[in-house]
């Protein structure tokens, strides 16, 4: 399976970041539940783990580190 890290936006008009989540690609939910909006910023599944990917959400993490191979 394929994913991506999608963000979520807060504060006025969706304007900053208040964590990454992890996406199964194809759908438009992130793997703990909320819906997102798909057309915000994005990272590639491997930036997980990184500086770049920081704040994650851990439930999403932990999801995906039980499903990626």
């Amino acid at each position: 399976m394929e994913y991506r890290i999608v963000a979520e936006m807060a504060g006025p008009e969706g304007s900053t970041l208040k964590e990454w989540h992890m996406v199964r690609l194809h759908a438009d939910v992130a793997m703990c539940g909320p819906e997102l909006d798909m057309a915000e910023k994005s990272l590639p599944s491997d930036a997980w783990g990184t500086e770049r990917a920081r704040p994650f959400w851990h439930t999403c993490g932990a999801l995906f580190l039980r499903e990626a191979p």
